[in-house]
C-alpha cells in the first residue's frame, strides 16, 4: 500500500475528482490506479474565501516499486510506502479468573473495556446506576422541561456517560502507535456512526446517533456473554489487606432495592469525572489517589452566522460537507493563568447538566446536524489544588460543589445567565440582547460574578477580550454567559501501575473519572488498553 500526502483538492470535492487528480499527478495509465482510501482530510482556511482541503489518501496501484522510483525522481510528490497499521489485540494470558471481571460504569471506557473483554470470551458483568440510553434520555429530557432531578440517572450517569448529551467529539491528540484510535473509530461505526468519521480531522456524531452508537455497544457485548445491570450502584470494596476480594452492590429498583455482596477479583473503575460518591468511598478505602488540576468557567453563546463568518468566510454553509464552523481559542492571562475555549458546540444547546440536589452545573450539547442558531463553548480558567479549599485528594470536588451551589442559588435552581457587558459590570441582566439563548433546561437573570473567586472572574474577561481580538463580536456586551461549568474533567486522579492496575491489586482505575482521559474516544482507548491488561494476565472466564 503507498500513502500520498499533502493532496490538494477544492473545497467541493468528489471522489472521482480525487481520482483524476491522483491520476494526472502521478502519470498513471488507464486503469493503474486499483483502490482509494481517505486516510485524512483537513480544511485549509488561511485564505478564506478561498477554502481547500489536504488530504492523505492511500492507494492501491500496480508495481508500486516502479511508482515509488518514478516519484523519487520527481521530488515534489509526497509518496511513501506503509507497512500495516492495524490494530492487533493481545493473546490471552495463563492466569486462572475466578469470576468475571466486573465493570463500574458504561460511559466510553466502561462500554469499550466490556466489549473487547466479552467479544474475547471473558464475560464481563457491567454494572451502572443509571438507567439504560433509551430510559435515561427520556429521564434527562423530563428534567430540563420540570427540574425535577434524578441523582442516580442524569446528564452525567447512566448508560453512554455524560459524553452522551454533549457534541459527541471524536477526535483525540493521544499520540497513537498501536492503532488503538482508529480500531475505536472503526467499532464506531459499526454500531452506526458515520464513515466519514474514519478520516474527517475533528469527527463528531452529535448526541442522537451517540445514543444509537452506545445503545448497539451494549446488545454487543450482551451478544458476546457480557452482562449488564443498570439502576445497581457501588457501594464498598471488601479488601484482604492489599488485595481486592469482593465487591458490595445495591439496587436502586423500588421493586428489589436490596444489597449484594459479589466475589470479585477483577474490578474495572469506569467511574465518570463526576462519580463524587464513589470517590469518597475509595478514599476511605485508603484507594491511593491524587488531587489533580482542571479548569472552571462559564458557557457563552454566539451566533452560528457569525462564526461560520469568521472561520470560513461564508454566513450560509448549505451544500458544502461542513455542518457548521467551530474554534478552538486559547489565551495566557496577566496572573499566568491558562485560558481557552472547551467543548465547543456548533449549531448547538447549553444544557443543565446537573447531577446533584442544591447544585447546578452546565455543559454543552449538538445534534449531528449542528443546525441550532447559536454556536456555544465554554470558556474556562484553568484551576490547581493552590486554589481548593484543602489539600486533601478530594480538595477538587469541595472546591466544585462550592461553585455548584453558588450557583444553584443564584439561579434559583435554574441555569443563571447574565450578559457579558453586565457581567464585566457587576449586574443583573434585566433583559436579552441580540442573541437569543439557545438553552436545554430553565434560566433566570442573575449576577453570576459571585460564583468564581474575582481572581478567576478577572482572568475569563481577560480570555474574552483576547478571543475578540481572534473573532471579531466573540465579547460583544450582548453575549450570554451562563454557568457554572465545573465538570470539564475529573478533580482526582486515581494512581496506577505501568499494568493499568491500583497498588491494591484486582482494581484498575480507568478513563476520565480515574484522571487518564479527556473526551469519548481517549476515555475509549483507555478502556481498551484496560481490557488489554486484564487480557494479557489472565485466560478467558
Amino acid at each position: 500500500m503507498l500513502r500520498v500526502n499533502q493532496l490538494k483538492v477544492p473545497f467541493h470535492y468528489t471522489e472521482e475528482g480525487i481520482k483524476k487528480k491522483l491520476n494526472k499527478m502521478l502519470f498513471l495509465k488507464p486503469g493503474q490506479l486499483l483502490g482509494t482510501n481517505i486516510v485524512r482530510e483537513s480544511l485549509d482556511a488561511r485564505k478564506k474565501p478561498d477554502l481547500f482541503y489536504n488530504l492523505i489518501v492511500d492507494i492501491q496501484v500496480e508495481n508500486e516499486e516502479a511508482l515509488l522510483e518514478f516519484c523519487r525522481k520527481k521530488k515534489h510528490i509526497d509518496i511513501v510506502k506503509i507497512s500495516d497499521e492495524t490494530y492487533q489485540f493481545p493473546k490471552a494470558g495463563a492466569g486462572r479468573l475466578l469470576n468475571p471481571p466486573v465493570i463500574v460504569g458504561t460511559g466510553p471506557a466502561g462500554l469499550f473495556c466490556g466489549y473487547y473483554l466479552a467479544k474475547a470470551g471473558y464475560k464481563p458483568l457491567l454494572i451502572e446506576q443509571g438507567e439504560p440510553v433509551e430510559k435515561r434520555t427520556g429521564t434527562v429530557e423530563a428534567f430540563w422541561k420540570d427540574g425535577i432531578l434524578n441523582p442516580y440517572s442524569n446528564v452525567q450517569f447512566g448508560e453512554g456517560g455524560a459524553g452522551t448529551f454533549s457534541d459527541g467529539k471524536l477526535n483525540t491528540s493521544i499520540k497513537d502507535k498501536a492503532h488503538r484510535s482508529h480500531e475505536i473509530l472503526k467499532v464506531f461505526v459499526e454500531m452506526g456512526a458515520g464513515p466519514e468519521i474514519l478520516y474527517k480531522q475533528k469527527p463528531h456524531v452529535g448526541t442522537d446517533v451517540l445514543r444509537e452508537v452506545v445503545k448497539n455497544l451494549r446488545n454487543a457485548i450482551l451478544s458476546y456473554g457480557g452482562q449488564i445491570r443498570f439502576c445497581t450502584r457501588l457501594e464498598e470494596l471488601v479488601l484482604e489487606g492489599e488485595q481486592l476480594k469482593a465487591i458490595r452492590i445495591r439496587s436502586l429498583k423500588e421493586s428489589s432495592s436490596k444489597e449484594e455482596v459479589l466475589p470479585c477479583g477483577q474490578l474495572v473503575l469506569a467511574i465518570g469525572h463526576s462519580s463524587r460518591d464513589t470517590f469518597s468511598m475509595l478514599y476511605d478505602c485508603h484507594v491511593p489517589m491524587e488531587a489533580k488540576s482542571f479548569a472552571v468557567g462559564f458557557r457563552v453563546e454566539h451566533p452560528q452566522s457569525m462564526i461560520n463568518l469568521n472561520q470560513l468566510a461564508m454566513e450560509n454553509l448549505e451544500g458544502s460537507n461542513i455542518k457548521a464552523a467551530d474554534y478552538k481559542l486559547t489565551a495566557k492571562t496577566s496572573g499566568n493563568r491558562g485560558v481557552y475555549s472547551f467543548c465547543m458546540c456548533p449549531g448547538g444547546y447549553v444544557i443543565n447538566a446537573s447531577s446533584e440536589e442544591g447544585g447546578l452545573t452546565v455543559n454543552g450539547m449538538s445534534y449531528s446536524s449542528r443546525d441550532g442558531e447559536n454556536a456555544n463553548s465554554a470558556v474556562i480558567v484553568s484551576v490547581t489544588p493552590a486554589d481548593f479549599p484543602d489539600n486533601t485528594p478530594l480538595g477538587g470536588v469541595k472546591f466544585q460543589k462550592i461553585l455548584e451551589k453558588k450557583a444553584y442559588e443564584l439561579g434559583g435552581g435554574k441555569i443563571p445567565i447574565q450578559l457579558y457587558g453586565d457581567f464585566k459590570s457587576g449586574r443583573t441582566t434585566e433583559r436579552l440582547g441580540g442573541i437569543q439563548p439557545q438553552i436545554k433546561g430553565e434560566y433566570s437573570f442573575a449576577d453570576i460574578r459571585g460564583i468564581l473567586p474575582e481572581e478567576l472572574n478577572q482572568a475569563f474577561i481577560e480570555g474574552m477580550e483576547a478571543f475578540q481580538k481572534k473573532i471579531p463580536g466573540f465579547a460583544n456586551e450582548d453575549v450570554p454567559v451562563s454557568g457554572i461549568e465545573a465538570r470539564t474533567s475529573s478533580p482526582v486522579r486515581i494512581l496506577r501501575d505501568e499494568n493499568m492496575e491500583s497498588a491494591i491489586k484486582g482494581i484498575y482505575p480507568c478513563g476520565e473519572g480515574a484522571g487518564y482521559a479527556g473526551g469519548i474516544t481517549s476515555a475509549a482507548i483507555d478502556g481498551l488498553k484496560t481490557a488489554e491488561a486484564i487480557v494479557r494476565t489472565y485466560a478467558p472466564f
